[in-house]
């Protein structure tokens, strides 16, 4: 078959990758807001989209490239996610999970519906950097090329903050036990404000890479959020490792699956792949059965 030529291969791994790189950063942000509050933020793709509008306003109207509208995007997405946990979300942690759905399902619905009312139903994209990469037989897309790579900085960087900084080890630790935590005289209330802050940060940057590589309208989230759970569940519940793993591993399978079928396949294989992982590990990739 032609699609087995070892370049054709290569051509779908490295795609698969540069999306996977897209998928991990916003799962990773979804994920730790879970590992964090216990808490399954439905507006988190909403957020990715406020970052989509964002990265296309200051590209039509001032002319700034995505990669300078980050350096703005990203500070008032982490503000307007702090404030929000402050005002919203910290009233539903620690209570039935269903709370914190339907929360963040009111702040989902609005923020489609004041996208509906400023950008109106249709597709916009931000078209940057046209063309592609030549390496030998190989033709790498710029735009995926910038978005997986800036996508994959981010989400590393995040890992290595919360890995060595203080600040960093404060959230694992509210993470692991709160009440321990404050006990050690750890802010919890702060730590779960920055942490949403976090996340919100990483779905607005999340949204500005795929304003250059997709097409979007206002009910754009619905598709990643799904891609996202399946990430989460995949990787880990609350595990950052593990929706790093699960979103590169999606991004890859997806592209070989439309390689070798169809795009329609494609999309369902995120709930194969989810049924495929819960079967052979129940708790994940990466995630660890909890008493």
């Amino acid at each position: 078959m032609e699609l087995l030529e070892p370049d054709i291969l290569l051509q779908l791994l490295i795609g698969g990758l540069l999306a996977g790189m897209l998928y991990a950063l916003l799962a990773c942000g979804l994920n730790l807001v879970f590992g964090v509050m216990r808490v399954i933020n439905l507006a988190h793709a909403e957020l990715m989209l406020v970052g989509a509008f964002g990265a296309y306003v200051l590209f039509t109207v001032f002319g700034l490239h995505p990669l300078l509208s980050l350096l703005i995007i990203v500070p008032v997405l982490f503000i307007a996610g702090y404030y929000l946990q402050s005002v919203l979300i910290e009233r539903v942690v620690g209570r039935p999970m269903l709370t914190s759905l339907l929360a963040t399902y009111g702040v989902s619905i609005i923020l489609i519906n004041v996208g509906l009312l400023l950008f109106s139903a249709d597709f916009k994209s931000v078209p940057v950097l046209q063309g592609s990469f030549l390496i030998g037989e190989l033709a790498i897309s710029q735009p995926r090329a910038m978005a997986g790579a800036i996508s994959l900085l981010l989400t590393v960087g995040v890992y290595l903050f919360l890995e060595r900084s203080h600040l960093g080890k404060a959230i694992r630790a509210v993470s692991e036990h709160a009440q321990v935590a404050a006990i050690c005289g750890i802010d919890v209330r702060k730590i779960r404000m920055l942490t949403f802050g976090m996340a919100a940060a990483m779905a607005g940057a999340a949204g500005v890479m795929l304003s250059v590589i997709y097409s979007f309208w206002p009910g754009s989230g619905v598709d990643f959020i799904q891609k996202c759970f399946a990430i989460i569940i995949i990787g880990g519940m609350g595990n950052f490792l593990g929706a790093f793993y699960g979103g590169i591993l999606l991004g890859v399978v997806e592209a070989f699956v439309g390689g070798f079928a169809s795009t329609q396949w494609a999309e369902a294989v995120a709930y194969l792949l989810l049924v495929t992982v819960l079967l052979i590990r129940p708790t994940g990739l990466k995630g660890v059965a909890r008493a």
